[in-house]
């Protein structure tokens, strides 16, 4: 049984936006010295992805022809681009929210000293949303570069699509990490979330190919998945294919899940900060 103290100041908080940079200051103080343990994940998991498949691959497609009949016309390179980079920040926000997460609460212990001084619980939530966020949209950035030195960016629309593709990691993470914030035993909880619902989610989301090309009956759960709506976005923007009511479509479906993960995140880690 914990018990957090007041704060400081007779119960004074800080306000707003403030106490959320405070957190990402923290988490920032910490990254500046160990930002290579990140690399593999969050840029040289997903090259290899774009040079195994984007380049290898897809040079088989594009020599036999499929191109057309997958991609519509562009290269199976341009075509998964944007994909990977909608599915890296996703997978970044996988990482960064269940782990971590669960080492603020049980190992480091980082969040209960964070409640004990003038930040809420909610602000500590949303402090290291906006840190994952921002580590996704980072992260992407690096990635555009590379893709850009492959000849996998057609135009300006990749900037957009870097965007798309962070609003996509975040409404993701919210959801996971309001499920990290109940999670006592890592071992089989965040086992089975990555088995389950991650590695399935990546294969069959519409990074790699349509999700048109899937048997009918598994095409509504692609449909329901974050990351398919980010996918669409993503490649949308990069190729200039997607009309305006399809994007306001993916974009509503992404905020209602970043709204429902942020609300429900803040509540539980009151819940749990009050122990």
């Amino acid at each position: 049984m914990r018990t957090v103290t007041a704060p400081e100041g007779g119960g004074r908080v800080l306000p707003g936006w403030r106490a959320v940079l405070v957190v990402m200051e923290h988490f920032w103080i910490w990254y500046r010295r160990g930002w290579r343990a990140t690399v593999v994940s969050s840029v040289v998991q997903p090259l290899l992805f774009l040079l195994a498949f984007g380049v290898g691959f897809g040079s088989l497609v594009d020599a036999g022809g499929g191109a057309s009949q997958v991609t519509g016309g562009v290269s199976y390179l341009v075509y998964l681009a944007p994909g990977l980079l909608a599915m890296s920040a996703v997978q970044t926000a996988a990482f960064e929210s269940t782990y971590p997460v669960m080492s603020g609460f049980k190992w480091q212990q980082i969040y209960w000293g964070m409640a004990a001084s003038p930040l809420t619980p909610g602000q500590i939530a949303v402090g290291h949303l906006c840190w994952i966020s921002a580590r996704m949209l980072s992260a992407g950035a690096v990635y555009v570069l590379i893709i850009g030195l492959l000849g996998g960016v057609v135009g300006f629309g990749i900037v957009l699509s870097l965007l798309c593709a962070t609003l996509c990691g975040t409404a993701f993470a919210a959801l996971v990490m309001a499920f990290a914030s109940v999670v006592r035993n890592e071992g089989a909880a965040f086992s089975a979330f990555f088995r389950f619902v991650l590695i399935p989610m990546t294969l069959f989301a519409g990074t790699f190919f349509p999700v048109e090309r899937l048997p009918e009956w598994v095409r509504p759960i692609a449909w329901a998945t974050p990351l398919w709506h980010g996918t669409e976005l993503s490649r949308g923007a990069a190729l200039g294919t997607l009309g305006w009511w399809p994007a306001l479509g993916h974009l509503v479906y992404l905020v209602a899940l970043l709204a429902l993960g942020v609300g429900l995140v803040r509540r539980l880690f009151r819940r749990r900060l009050a122990i």
